[in-house]
């Protein structure tokens, strides 16, 4: 969608006639709850015969137990290995062979972690695991769902798990809507830990790469680990090797009866469908999923930082600083405010820290501020992040973040740069709600954050109402020394 038609949308919507917009698209909008508490959003779009259907499950890395980090996004893995019936050649022999491998597999564990590991059963228990694993291939059959979503012609398969969520979301031809209903039903009613063990490896891989081989992911490792003391947002979404190592089956199948209760499910549907017909079949195919107890909340809060907190990281790479500062969650008044903030700041070559850093001073080859990380349902992080020119140091190019950042708190904000972050933001609003996945996805998570789909048209209300005054306000209240952690990689020292 080009520039001017998207601001001609904006200026036709979400200005003063923002409410009426949102009036026709609840006319657009059936809501109901199962008895078992699950949640569906169905979104008419009859523009093409198609639907994208997007299923949010309000659980990720801050839900995960101590000792299991990685386990949602391992879980996720496993919804792609198919159900009782598909991705299998005989499910009843195979699940044998399953609780078996899992059983040999923790028996290698509880030896591993003795006081005293006799390395004689450690290899008796490993050879048995893989003589296992190696006789559960005999029953797989290799990506059967997603070839069959592919041929009845299904696009965008894929999900996603985060420190407050995972999401199950792809796109069928609306006339294929009940084969969504009973593949995605299937998986989450029937889970079987299929490959299990090797899903297990790829996360770990993933590990490798995105985190232990990428120095921005090691200092975002380590940054998160300094700058929360307590609160799960410390700990990594992928998971930490040694917590990838000890996850088992039984660890894995606890934590989905725990979390995968159709009260922490939300499923946002949009496209050409009927809502009388998507009730129907949710109905018949999800009306049996076991309603289970209310999912348990986080109730650790993360103590008044005491101080500034300060770390590097040596290695042979380009120097990364990343500055960072505890804000407020998403349900906080003061939460547009910062994403303003941080829009103001760096958003885009106009912006602040880019005019003066990069483009004047020459400083910087990479700078940018952002407000929401690494999740918003808690408390969370307003993080910039900095990369200096060849022959700057560190100590300078911090210095001239903070000058930028003082001048904000002093007062040096204009209406013209609000303006600009709000478009901004207004702008990507209406990117992501421009087809039938964008809808799913914003409408699902945010009922299931802020428990009703209409926020995220509200929420320009708040972001409308935010002052010069209020950009000012919160700079000076979170953006201070006490509330900072500071990270780095440098250069070893030869």
């Amino acid at each position: 969608m080009g520039t001017f038609l998207l601001l001609l949308i904006m200026g036709a919507f979400f200005a003063p006639a923002q409410a009426q917009y949102l009036e026709e698209f609840e006319d657009k909008v059936t809501e109901f709850t199962l008895d078992n508490g699950l949640h569906f959003i169905v979104i008419e779009r009859h523009d093409a015969p198609v639907a994208s259907f997007y299923t949010h499950v309000d659980v990720g890395g801050a839900n995960e137990p101590v000792g299991n980090t990685g386990i949602a996004h391992i879980f996720e893995h496993m919804a792609f290995k198919g159900t009782h019936y598909i991705g299998t050649t005989n499910w009843e022999e195979e699940k044998k062979v399953i609780a078996a491998m899992d059983q040999a597999y923790q028996e290698w564990l509880a030896e591993k972690y003795s006081s005293n590991p006799d390395s004689s059963i450690m290899e008796e228990k490993w050879a048995e695991f893989e003589q296992l694993q190696e006789e559960s291939k005999q029953y797989v059959v290799n990506n059967e769902f997603s070839q069959i979503i592919e041929r009845n012609g299904g696009s965008g398969l894929n999900a996603s798990t985060g420190a407050d969520f995972t999401n199950y979301f792809y796109s069928l031809p609306s006339n294929r809507a009940e084969l969504w209903f009973n593949l995605e039903a299937d998986r989450f009613k029937n889970p079987t830990f299929r490959e299990f063990y090797v899903e297990k490896e790829v996360v770990r891989e993933e590990r490798r790469m995105r985190t232990e081989s990428s120095p921005v992911g090691r200092l975002v490792e380590e940054f998160l680990a300094v700058a929360y003391t307590a609160h799960p947002y410390g700990r990594p979404v992928v998971g930490w090797d040694s917590d990838i190592t000890a996850t088992t089956i039984e660890d894995a199948r606890d934590f989905y009866d725990t979390y995968y209760v159709p009260s922490n499910i939300t499923i946002a549907i949009a496209g050409d469908v009927e809502p009388d017909r998507m009730k129907e079949l949710a109905e018949t195919y999800f009306g049996d999923l076991r309603e289970g107890e209310p999912a348990p909340p986080v109730t650790t809060l993360e103590p008044e930082q005491r101080g500034e907190r300060r770390f590097t990281i040596e290695g042979n790479t380009q120097p990364i600083m990343l500055i960072g500062y505890h804000g407020v969650s998403e349900s906080h008044p003061d939460f547009e405010a910062l994403n303003l903030l941080g829009n103001v700041i760096s958003s885009g070559r106009t912006s602040r820290l880019y005019k003066k850093l990069v483009d004047e001073e020459q400083l910087a080859l990479q700078v940018g501020a952002f407000n929401g990380f690494p999740g918003s349902k808690y408390e969370t992080m307003f993080l910039t992040l900095a990369v200096p020119n060849m022959g700057v140091e560190l100590d300078t190019l911090e210095t001239a973040v903070y000058t930028e950042i003082d001048a904000v708190k002093n007062g040096a904000l204009t209406q013209e740069e609000l303006d600009r972050a709000r478009t901004n933001i207004r702008a990507s609003l209406i990117r992501s709600l421009n087809n039938n996945t964008g809808l799913a996805r914003n409408f699902a998570s945010t009922h299931a954050t802020q428990g009703d789909w209409r926020e995220v048209f509200r929420r320009l209300d708040r972001i409308q109402q935010v002052t010069l005054e209020d950009l000012q306000r919160v700079a000076n209240e979170y953006l201070s020394k006490d509330n900072r952690t500071v990270g780095a990689t440098v250069r070893a020292e030869s």
